[in-house]
């Protein structure tokens, strides 16, 4: 039986510079694959002729259960495309990370120098309020404060 989300996977171009980018956000490393993993296993359950990987495991916390971004970096092959242009592409198209103080979360990530798309909007009828941002690589996430 399923019982939650264990982990997500986001391919970036260089995993040092996205590393840098998520603990900007809160996370930490708590996993490291070291300079490059090659498995022939993790090839044939990709359905690729080669997997040539580095990588790590990041979470936000101390909670063993909490979801972790499984970030990698394909070396061989090498990794191709972009992540979706805008936000309403079908798939996946955002991570959205919860956030009890979202204008504070903004202004400090602002002076990280991370870019957002708008300033945090309140969302017509709640409480909610969202603000969405890129990653080095140009994928989506999203800050949200608020219940549903």
């Amino acid at each position: 039986m399923i019982e939650r989300i264990f982990h997500f996977n986001i391919n970036c171009s260089n995993l040092q510079e996205s590393v840098t980018f998520y603990k900007k956000l809160g996370f930490e490393v708590i996993l490291d694959f070291g300079e490059g993993m090659e498995s022939k296993e993790m090839a044939e359950a990709f359905d690729m002729e080669v997997a040539d990987i580095k990588g790590v495991h990041l979470r936000i916390g101390d909670n063993t259960s909490a979801t972790r971004i499984d970030l990698l970096e394909f070396k061989n092959p090498p990794p191709t495309g972009k992540p979706y242009p805008h936000l309403y592409h079908t798939g996946i198209a955002r991570m959205c990370l919860k956030t009890t103080d979202i204008e504070k979360d903004y202004q400090d990530l602002k002076a990280k120098g991370i870019e957002f798309i708008s300033e945090p909007k309140l969302l017509p009828g709640t409480t909610v309020k969202i603000v969405c941002f890129k990653d080095p690589d140009g994928t989506f996430l999203e800050l949200l404060q608020g219940d549903f």
